[in-house]
């Protein structure tokens, strides 16, 4: 049984984003908006979610557009009540994520005691919002002084709406990974949110990393999808879909989750009478050879 089992309770998990509304500082937190109705809303789709049977939830602050690379305390700090405020609701395992804030990411981990987290943690990356540079030696100290051992790390491998600047492909970028920082599961993202993964990269980066590491479908899981998304990773990260209508604006509609997790819990029957057939014809044969 790999971490990921142990940690989700199944095989091929089911991650789903909570996406906090805007946060006091951001730039659509409006002068009538107010924490309490953060946490409502999220309180709201923290039951949606959970009721509707997904494997492990996933706090980030979606809506603090545009994105900084180092967060004013504000946002952390907003992060942290809100989770505090649902923490004796949690019933799943639950990471963070400050969005391109590394730095941010672990030290939220550390205070809402957090079991996962997910971000851009390594890789050079140009965009809208300018350049980035992600300085995983300095993460990693910071994650061993707070003392955050059992914390597992799921590393952005490529960025979703940013392009990085490591001309390698993808499996290679995964091999050195692996060699420098041993991540716990390699994120691997469209070009944008709710965009369709590669599924010949995704089972290229599972090859060159084997059971070092979880490889993780970021992008573009939808009911329709989801199982070719899942016979090639380890788990998947599922957001959009999830919302009412499937748009990213809307909040989540627990009957949406119903009817995915439906198709994963199909998915995952299927494997399992897949892996007992060959038992099954192996035992047929050895009682063919006791009657003879």
């Amino acid at each position: 049984m790999t971490w990921m089992n142990e940690l989700f309770g199944t095989e091929k998990p089911i991650i789903a984003m909570l996406h906090l509304d805007a946060l006091p500082g951001d730039p659509a937190f409006r002068k009538e908006d107010t924490m309490d109705r953060v946490v409502a809303h999220a309180r709201e789709d923290l039951r949606a979610l959970q009721d509707g049977g997904v494997d492990g939830i996933l706090f980030s602050n979606e809506f603090s557009l545009p994105y900084r690379r180092q967060m004013q305390m504000i946002t952390p700090a907003a992060m942290a009540y809100v989770i505090g405020e649902l923490k004796e609701e949690i019933r799943l395992p639950f990471g963070v994520d400050c969005i391109s804030d590394g730095l941010a990411t672990i030290e939220l981990a550390a205070a809402v005691e957090a079991d996962f987290i997910r971000g851009t943690f390594c890789g050079c990356y140009v965009g809208d919002g300018g350049f980035y540079n992600n300085d995983y030696a300095k993460l990693l100290r910071r994650k061993a002084a707070l003392g955050l051992d059992d914390l597992k790390m799921f590393y952005f491998l490529n960025p979703e709406s940013d392009m990085s600047l490591d001309t390698r492909p993808l499996p290679d970028v995964a091999e050195s990974l692996v060699y420098a920082v041993r991540p716990d599961a390699l994120c691997i993202s469209a070009n944008a949110a709710g965009a369709d993964v590669n599924e010949v990269v995704m089972a290229r980066v599972k090859a060159a990393v084997g059971d070092s590491a979880a490889v993780v479908c970021n992008t573009g899981c939808r009911p329709d999808t989801i199982k070719a998304k899942l016979s090639h990773s380890d788990a998947a990260v599922v957001g959009t879909t999830f919302k009412k209508d499937g748009k990213f604006e809307n909040h989540v509609e627990q009957a949406r989750v119903e009817a995915f997790m439906a198709v994963v819990r199909e998915f995952r029957a299927e494997r399992k009478r897949t892996a007992a057939e060959p038992a099954a014809n192996r035992n047929a044969e050895l009682q063919k050879g006791v009657a003879k």
